[in-house]
């Protein structure tokens, strides 16, 4: 499961902080009717959000913005593991003890992760907070820990101990000591509820990119598709294809900046919850499908599952495809994705 995810294999080379900046220089003024993009950086969720919308004006595109920017705000408020005062921390606290009553909306998140648990076998669990942080990735790790210690770091996982009341709309985690926590899918999911609420309002296209959990619908004011750039994980510079993005979702993790080698062999930082054991084989691995929540999961199990497994998994998904960089540097993708070559594809 990952812990700290460092999500940079795609480039969502259609905008950028300069970009921005100009934007809000070229457009303060603007009061046309011609739509035009307007973005805004910042951070949220304890990570960089990057908000995109095409509207008619400058007025228009801050009111939308700002509305992005409150729905993010309000989410982080409900999952929140870090907030003391959110809903989640109050079920974490209350673990072995009593069931918790929460809203609707948080517990038809958790719903959907424990679908998507036993999806994957075990391969993502939101009780992976309930893990021992045994494995640092800053250089003071240089040999494997001992097994018994691994063994006993995931001993409170298990999202079979995630009791849910739907009747009374309560969660309970039967054992003290376990947490849940939405590392690897509440910025996929504020992703989407976002776009869901500007869809609502009136926006015809936009961008909602949380740290590469990104959600896009719609195209460019001068009608082309949105384009994303997969790049190589080992240089950042080079891209290896580009792809159009229709009204879908791309999420990409990545362990090419946090990592350990240990016996000559390189380990992620993403943690399979089911051993204790960091992954390894993968460089990173980029989701495509409709909502950016599922694809947030998805891109975490495939580190944990190898490339093999992770393939033959997604093959098996309807609406779902992948990209995948083996630790050789190999780019392998499901069945249904054509890759566009560079130099034949323009922005």
């Amino acid at each position: 499961m990952l812990i700290i995810r460092q999500i940079t294999s795609v480039l969502f080379l259609f905008l950028s902080t300069f970009g921005y900046s100009q934007s809000l220089q070229t457009n303060l003024s603007d009061t046309t009717t011609e739509p035009k993009v307007y973005q805004r950086t910042l951070k949220l969720m304890g990570s960089r959000f990057d908000l995109t919308v095409v509207a008619e004006n400058q007025e228009k595109g801050n009111e939308y913005l700002d509305l992005a920017i409150s729905e993010i705000s309000r989410i982080e408020k409900l999952i929140s593991s870090w907030d003391p005062l959110s809903q989640t921390s109050a079920i974490n606290r209350n673990a072995g003890l009593k069931p918790v009553k929460v809203d609707l909306e948080l517990f038809q998140l958790i719903e959907r992760a424990l679908k998507v648990s036993n999806l994957t076998q075990g391969a993502f669990d939101i009780s992976y907070a309930s893990m021992d942080r045994i494995w640092k990735f800053d250089g003071s790790v240089t040999e494997m820990p001992p097994m018994e210690t691994i063994k006993q770091s995931v001993a409170k996982v298990g999202c079979q101990n995630i009791i849910l009341d739907r009747d009374n709309q309560t969660v309970f985690l039967k054992n003290k000591g376990m947490k849940i926590g939405f590392g690897a899918i509440g910025k996929g999911y504020a992703a989407d509820k976002t776009k869901a609420l500007l869809v609502e309002q009136g926006v015809k296209s936009g961008i909602i990119n949380a740290s590469g959990d990104l959600n896009a619908w719609g195209t460019k004011p001068n009608g082309k598709d949105w384009m994303v750039a997969i790049v190589n994980p080992l240089n950042k510079s080079k891209v290896f294809s580009w792809l159009p993005v229709k009204n879908q979702s791309v999420v990409t993790s990545g362990n090419y900046e946090k990592y350990i080698i240990l016996n000559g062999e390189r380990y992620s930082h993403i943690i399979d919850p089911r051993t204790g054991y960091p992954s390894k084989g993968i460089l990173s691995a980029t989701i495509f499908t409709q909502n950016a929540e599922l694809a947030d999961a998805l891109a975490t199990s495939i580190f944990v599952m190898g490339v093999e497994t992770g393939l033959d998994f997604i093959n098996q998904l309807k609406g779902v495809e992948c990209i995948i960089v083996d630790q050789d540097n190999k780019v392998m993708t499901s069945k249904n994705i054509a890759l566009k070559e560079i130099e034949k594809q323009s922005r």
